[in-house]
């Protein structure tokens, strides 16, 4: 698998280094314990997927201060020689504790917890952050969508509209941790070996002195791989059209895939394409739409009894329309050898290095999560971050995504329906420890 790029220490706030330069002049070098979560807020969203920790993993494994990032800090005039100096050493040698990727979890919830000289902790912050934040908001998006679509398979359109090649490259990567099918995305199916699909645009078929003469030229050149889009100039006519072409292919031994339907009232079109292909015996033949798809449209068009058989979903997942960011927070909670919490109104932080414990029922099927201390025991609570490095180095080798896929598709079918739903948040319960609780009210 070819990897993507690293981003490099300069991919931060600019705050993050006059802070650590602050920190070595003063000569403030002790462990600290940053926490990251995400705070309950304005979101429908009653539970979050974790993503985006491979790429965390793999920028601290790499850390560090080439030459011409040095110099351009230089031209900056804010730090002086010797901490330039400083960096140009500087590695990660920190220990990090997180949920797996794919692993289900809450609002509040550490997902990830750094410790590290100060210095070091404090200049990941920005790319933790990001890191994290992004691909978790886009799987959780595109989670809520595979629910919606209801075993119906799912295809990532979204490249075109996400803001930017490495979020578009993100995107076909969370989409498809979270259950969906393949994407659109030609670089990003030779990155992480996703399944690549793809049709045609209305400009194709425009090219041509007619619709028949257009399906007729694609069949020829992917006889294997023909899905014709059919609504560039009437639906009703192009499925028509379809229908001949597909006739025509079956002499020569080949098949039709699908049709697209990419505008129109989905759901009545959907049915009279149905039954326009199922009068011609057609019945194999798929239907696939796109256009402004997301849980929300997905769920009505079903609900119409819409017989649509996948879905391209682009832009409402590519950007999480409907919840374009989440309210994720780097936080410190221990330093030196005390625990430490913020304690702003609205903004109030758990001190101390902490664990998640899950705990289900007998089916295995998720009761309920306490938050603890990092070290205590909470009965019948399975632990959920896991240490995944030490001392700067990786305690395991990364996992497929097609595990990751499965860690996902298992987690999700342990959460009770109720968390599940598109439309209404219902809280999942999330407890503290008696130990945890203690330690808040001796700080």
């Amino acid at each position: 698998m070819t990897k993507a790029c690293r981003a490099g220490p300069l991919f931060t706030d600019l705050y993050e280094l006059t802070m650590a330069a602050s920190y070595y002049a003063h000569r403030i070098f002790s462990p600290a314990t940053f926490s990251l979560f995400i705070r309950d807020n304005h979101l429908t969203r009653s539970f979050f997927v974790a993503a985006g920790l491979e790429d965390v993993l793999d920028e601290l494994t790499g850390f560090h201060f080439p030459g011409q990032d040095l110099e351009y800090l230089e031209t900056t005039g804010l730090f002086s020689e010797e901490f330039i100096s400083y960096l140009a050493q500087l590695r990660f040698s920190g220990d990090m504790y997180a949920m797996p990727e794919g692993t289900i979890f809450f609002a509040n919830e550490p997902v990830l917890e750094v410790t590290a000289p100060i210095i070091e902790a404090q200049l990941i912050e920005t790319f933790v952050l990001n890191t994290i934040g992004f691909q978790t908001m886009v799987t959780s998006k595109a989670a809520r969508c595979v629910h919606a679509a209801d075993d119906r398979q799912l295809i990532d359109f979204s490249l075109r509209r996400t803001q930017g090649q490495d979020a578009g490259i993100k995107v076909a990567r969370s989409t498809y941790l979270a259950g969906f099918a393949a994407t659109s995305n030609v670089l990003a199916g030779k990155i992480y070996d996703i399944p690549t699909s793809g049709t045609m645009a209305h400009s194709y078929i425009e090219a041509f002195d007619s619709e028949p003469e257009a399906f007729s030229a694609y069949s020829d050149t992917f006889p294997q791989h023909t899905i014709f889009l059919i609504d560039t100039y009437d639906t009703i006519e192009g499925a028509k059209n379809a229908v001949k072409v597909a006739k025509a292919m079956k002499e020569k031994g080949n098949e039709l895939i699908g049709v697209r339907l990419d505008s129109g009232d989905m759901a009545d079109l959907s049915k009279k394409v149905r039954k326009i292909f199922d009068d011609a015996g057609l019945i194999d033949v798929k239907i696939f739409a796109s256009s402004g798809f997301d849980e929300f449209k997905i769920a009505k068009v079903l609900s119409e009894d819409a017989k649509i058989d996948a879905f391209g979903v682009g832009t409402k997942v590519g950007v999480s329309a409907d919840a374009p960011y989440v309210d994720i927070v780097y936080k410190l909670v221990h330093f030196k050898n005390r625990a430490v919490r913020k304690v702003s109104p609205g903004k109030i932080t758990l001190a101390g290095e902490k664990q998640v414990f899950r705990k289900s029922n007998l089916n295995g099927c998720y009761l309920e999560d306490v938050i603890g201390v990092r070290d205590e025991k909470v009965s019948d609570g399975a632990p959920l971050l896991e240490k995944v490095m030490e001392n700067g180095k990786l305690l395991r080798s990364n996992p497929s995504l097609q595990d990751i896929r499965d860690r996902f598709s298992k987690n999700f079918s342990l959460l009770d329906e109720k968390y599940k739903s598109i439309h209404d948040k219902v809280d999942y319960p999330v407890k503290l420890s008696k130990m945890l609780k203690d330690l808040q009210k001796s700080i």
